[in-house]
Order: structure tokens, then C-alpha cells, then sequence
């Protein structure tokens, strides 16, 4: 079974950094309080609520990847998702929906919580990395990336974020995912 994943074109591969463009999205979001994996978990199940039929037409939706995660209250561009901030905060946690939906397709969300907004075209900087996306791991790759960019001589125009690719079930060794960070000229 394959899983969709947001659709973007490559504008530079250098090394480990990526540059995509990625297209305009539809997406189901929700803002949730707590850590980092209280944020993720919270914020999954309200969401996979949502697609297998939490709804006003309960109507089921295909599962996509990544799940996003960014910290909330910072303006994100796209389908990008988790900042890494240490402790209790509140996080925007987000599901691509799948691309043959435009906005006026999409049941009603049966939780007010869930919200479902289109998302404009936007660049990101993106470094991938596999395993476990705890805390630590993810501000290393954020780090790395950061002085990776400003090397380059670019610079971020949103939070850093983390895309996770892959269901709970997957072995650690096996996962993707990425930190991502929205920049200009999308």
C-alpha cells in the first residue's frame, strides 16, 4: 500500500540539503498542549479521528505522510511539519489531505478542534534523518540544518519543523524523517 506524500519539485540537492518548492494543499490541523510526544499523540489521534470518518459525512479519507508537527502561534508555509521547544507548549500538528480533494470536497470535522485549511505553495530547506525523532535527535538535525543555511548564505523565513513519515509500528532503524524549514521564494 502506497501512502501519499505532498507533492514539490526539486530545486536544489546538495549533499544531505534539499531545496523543494512544494504545491498548494489542502489540510486537516489541529493545536494541542504538552511536550513534543504528549503533542504528537494527542494531536494524531484527533486527526486519524477525522479521516476514518469523524465527520459530517463520516467518510473515510487514505491516510498521506508526513504527519507535521511545528510549534504553534509561528505562521508556517506549507505542508511541513515539528518544532523543536523544550518543555509545554502548543503545537500545530497536521495531515496533507489527499491531492484529489479540493477544500469544498472535505466532510465538516465532527471535533471543533480539527480545523481543514488550504495551504499556499512554499519552499522549504529540508535535512533528513532516520530512527526515533525524540528531542535531541531533532535539535542536532536543526542545528545542522541551520548552519547548513546560513553557510549558504540563505535564510529561514518561518519555524523549523518535523515531518515524520512513518506509523508507530515501524522498527526505529527503519524510519524517515525530516526537519524542515519554510524559506523564501516559494
Amino acid at each position: 500500500m502506497t501512502i501519499e506524500e505532498p507533492k514539490f519539485s526539486l530545486a536544489l540537492k546538495d549533499g544531505a540539503l534539499e531545496i523543494r518548492d512544494h504545491v498548494a494543499a489542502i489540510a486537516a490541523e489541529v493545536t494541542v498542549k504538552g511536550t513534543q510526544a504528549e503533542a504528537s499523540r494527542q494531536g494524531f489521534r484527533l486527526l486519524a479521528g477525522y479521516i476514518f470518518g469523524a465527520n459530517s459525512r463520516r467518510q473515510k479519507n487514505a491516510m498521506t505522510a508526513p504527519v507535521t508537527k511545528s510549534a504553534a502561534g509561528e505562521k508556517i508555509a506549507v505542508t511541513a511539519p515539528v518544532t523543536q521547544i523544550p518543555g509545554n507548549s502548543d503545537w500545530l500538528v497536521r495531515f496533507t489531505m489527499p491531492g484529489q480533494y479540493r477544500l469544498a470536497d472535505l466532510p465538516v470535522p465532527n471535533d471543533p478542534a480539527v480545523k481543514i485549511r488550504a495551504m499556499v505553495p512554499a519552499r522549504f530547506a529540508v535535512l533528513r534523518f532516520s530512527g526515533l525523532a525524540g528531542e535531541a535527535k531533532v535539535a542536532k538535525t536543526r542545528e545542522q540544518l541551520l548552519s547548513i543555511l546560513r553557510v549558504r548564505g540563505l535564510h529561514p523565513a518561518g519555524p523549523v519543523s518535523i515531518a515524520r513519515y512513518n506509523p508507530p509500528w515501524t522498527p526505529w532503524f527503519l524510519r524517515r524523517n525530516e526537519v524542515m524549514i519554510s524559506m523564501a521564494g516559494g
